[in-house]
């Protein structure tokens, strides 16, 4: 997945998620929240390897090495 397609992929989560956060969760708020909370973890995953791919280009290494971490690594980080 290069660049353009995961900056394409972030922005279709994002208008998921908005679309989302607009519905009223009250019919079945805990499939609601379990579908909020995956859509932001998938966007985080694409935003991490997004950086790792800026940072490999950086570094003068290929970016196409760069790798989707696990949710349980990505959420982890420390901000």
């Amino acid at each position: 997945m290069d660049t353009q397609e995961i900056q394409h992929r972030i922005q279709e989560l994002v208008e998921k998620e908005q679309a989302l956060r607009e519905v009223d969760p009250a019919a079945e708020p805990e499939k609601h929240a379990a579908e909020l909370r995956r859509i932001e973890e998938q966007i985080d995953q694409y935003w991490d390897l997004l950086r790792q791919r800026r940072a490999k280009a950086d570094a003068g290494q290929d970016p196409d090495e760069a790798q989707e971490r696990p949710v349980g690594e990505v959420e982890g980080y420390r901000q």
